[in-house]
């Protein structure tokens, strides 16, 4: 095994990461926003509802939530409703979903409400005045935390091992059955070169909304 070939294989692990990452970013957030709004509703069974439901998502480990996804419903119908690789992506979504939604109720909920009440003087309606004038402050404030829950995510991605997906980590593990450790440690290079690119990206964006500076 040279370190090419390590490095090869470490690269098709990777894919799978990326994969996981991108799936779980492209659903989660805006199903996140969703949650959201069901959990900021004024329709009071519906808000307790959604809180209870967030509550015991951000509970519940994320590994045991794969677990669950995975294997209980093979229990109970005796076959697998989703594939390994759709259980981990399923069990990803609405475990970031619920911690996105606290974000995005957080700074939904720290604009002031003359805010609201400004735009509707102007005639505008409620879903024109948060679009239009709400929206973009919200992304600048809530930047920070979902730059963090993004970077968590990337170090996350190595949870579907427990199911035996192959992403990264679970590929260096391979070799260890050969005696070699080190593609364990090299997989750092890659997380560093991943969250490297994410950190620059949201530093950005950040210089890109100082425009909506409170």
């Amino acid at each position: 095994m040279n370190f090419w070939n390590i490095t090869l294989s470490l690269l098709e692990g990777l894919e799978k990461t990326c994969m996981i990452f991108a799936l779980t970013l492209v659903l989660a957030l805006p199903l996140g926003l969703i949650i959201s709004f069901g959990s900021m509703s004024k329709f009071k069974p519906l808000s307790y509802l959604v809180k209870t439901f967030v509550w015991i998502i951000r509970g519940v480990p994320l590994m045991l939530q794969v677990i669950i996804l995975f294997y209980v419903p093979g229990f109970i119908l005796g076959y697998p409703i989703l594939s390994r690789f759709s259980s981990v992506v399923a069990a990803f979504v609405i475990n970031y979903a619920c911690y996105f939604s606290e974000i995005y109720r957080g700074g939904i909920e720290s604009i002031s409400k003359g805010q609201y009440e400004a735009g509707q003087v102007l005639g505008m309606t409620k879903t024109q005045v948060f679009f239009k004038i709400i929206l973009m402050q919200v992304v600048k404030r809530i930047l920070a935390p979902m730059a963090n829950e993004v970077i968590t995510l990337v170090k996350d991605t190595a949870l579907a091992r427990v199911i035996m997906i192959v992403e990264i980590i679970q590929a260096a593990q391979n070799f260890a059955g050969y005696g070699l450790m080190w593609p364990l440690f090299y997989t750092s290079v890659f997380y560093l070169a991943f969250v490297g690119i994410l950190t620059l990206l949201f530093s950005y964006f950040e210089k890109k909304l100082d425009y909506y500076k409170s």
